[in-house]
């Protein structure tokens, strides 16, 4: 939750540590916490904004009651509404105040069972957040995919830039399950098809996260060129084994050899950090006797376009029967609901 004093406390830490002749000596690390500064700097300033507000208003109210003016408690009434949506703006930023809520986004979708159904369907939750991306202002950059041989996607990996990518969009992680009549059965059934959707934020050096070159196995393969033409097929796609963790991250749409391996130590990063905070939770779940189901059995949504239409999610009980805007990316206020029922939590 949003601390006024702790964040002040934090800016003077970063300007201490900002002030040190030998900050920018690390890149990575340096811009982050500039980049930490900049934002917190905004949100005590949003906030202070709006404190300053508040007491203006009550000053205002007191002086409407005592002076009965009725033209004044007009004023006040339409301040107060103004006021209360900026707050309601303000509140929301507070449910992605998680440690990596404001990094960009990796987003990673699986087809699952259901043939060239699942991965038509992956297809069209690719869409789905690409154009939810776009609403947002956010770049979409695909690191990898991998085409269905009749249609649709088999899985693909892709880099989502854009402030509080990450905290939107990990509302997202699980199993997306789609109920239709099937587009490719002669017969007109219905057919039930699962994708996995993958959601990690974007790191840049962590403590918890070291690779040793000892345990990376990088192969090259053919790549059908920068941004998946068919054309100039190079050896500049990637492939990295983290031998230890079996963790296997292909990258193929950067114009290099040496970009690619880039972007794919950059999502083995990701990963590996978040086995890692997993397996903390994991320790601490089972000392409460507390179950999690593994990823597929995660569901979090249900897409019914036959024999009626729905959208539910499973987590939040939040529905609609606006399928096409769902798929056109209007999932906002399925975030929303999750991200308030998280906080409750």
């Amino acid at each position: 939750m949003f601390d006024l004093d702790n964040e002040k406390n934090e800016i003077k830490s970063l300007e201490f540590e900002m002030a040190e002749p030998d900050f920018w000596s690390n890149q990575d690390k340096a811009k982050q916490k500039s980049q930490r500064l900049d934002e917190l700097n905004n949100e005590i300033r949003q906030w202070s904004d709006m404190i300053r507000k508040i007491d203006e208003l009550l000053v205002l109210a007191k002086e409407a009651q005592e002076e009965e003016e009725l033209s004044l408690k007009k004023d006040i009434e339409n301040s107060l509404q103004k006021l209360v949506s900026e707050f309601d703006s303000l509140e929301f930023y507070i449910l992605l105040s998680g440690k990596y809520d404001k990094r960009n986004a990796i987003m990673a979708i699986h087809s699952g069972t259901g043939g060239v159904d699942a991965q038509d369907w992956a297809a069209m939750l690719l869409r789905m957040f690409i154009r939810f991306s776009e609403q947002k202002g956010w770049k979409v950059k695909i690191v990898d995919k991998s085409v269905g041989s009749e249609a649709g996607i088999k899985s693909v990996t892709m880099d989502i830039s854009g402030r509080y990518a990450y905290g939107y969009l990990k509302a997202e992680a699980g199993v997306h399950r789609l109920v239709r009549i099937s587009p490719f059965d002669a017969e007109k059934m219905r057919h039930t098809s699962f994708a996995l959707v993958e959601v990690l934020p974007e790191l840049g050096e962590v403590d918890e996260v070291k690779i040793d070159e000892k345990d990376l196995r990088v192969d090259t393969f053919l790549s059908s060129g920068h941004g998946g033409q068919s054309v100039n097929t190079t050896y500049s796609a990637v492939r990295i084994t983290h031998i230890p963790s079996g963790l296997t991250i292909s990258c193929q749409n950067e114009r290099s050899q040496q970009q690619n391996k880039e972007t794919a130590m950059k999502i083995l990063k990701s990963k590996l950090h978040t086995q890692y905070v997993e397996k903390k939770q994991d320790e601490k779940q089972q000392l409460r006797g507390e179950y999690q189901e593994a990823a597929w059995g995660n569901q979090v949504r249900s897409y019914v376009i036959h024999p009626y239409k729905m959208v539910k999610d499973h987590r939040t009980k939040f529905e609609t029967s606006n399928v096409d805007g769902v798929l056109d990316g209007k999932i906002q206020p399925f975030i929303e609901q999750y991200l308030r029922l998280k906080a409750k939590k």
